[in-house]
């Protein structure tokens, strides 16, 4: 038996197609520890996007007064995350942002 017709028995077409699936890239879950820039909005999906933009999300604030660093809903960089982030959409925030539901952080 040849090598050719040993793998063949062995895999079979599917088990081919199994095994090189295996061997494919796989997809990185979105990480906010992963991002270095706090604009790059690359990993998320498009569902996260447009809750991101139905928010009224703005990386720059309209609103002096009312930015994410003194906004209770906003989530402080960490050492192992570099950038803040919100507890209403995934992805990171930068400090001086708004959205329309900030709210005053209570001391």
């Amino acid at each position: 038996m040849t090598r050719r017709k040993l793998i063949t028995y062995l895999f079979g077409s599917t088990g081919l197609v199994y095994l090189l699936a295996q061997c494919a890239p796989k997809k990185k879950e979105y990480s906010l520890e992963d991002i270095t820039d706090c604009a790059d909005l690359t990993g998320l999906d498009p569902a996260e996007l447009e809750k991101r933009k139905s928010l009224g999300y703005e990386s720059i604030t309209p609103i002096s007064d009312n930015r994410c660093d003194n906004c209770q809903l906003y989530l402080p960089p960490t050492v192992e995350r570099k950038c803040g982030g919100c507890q209403l959409f995934k992805g990171p925030v930068e400090a001086g942002a708004y959205c329309t539901y900030w709210a005053p952080r209570v001391a």
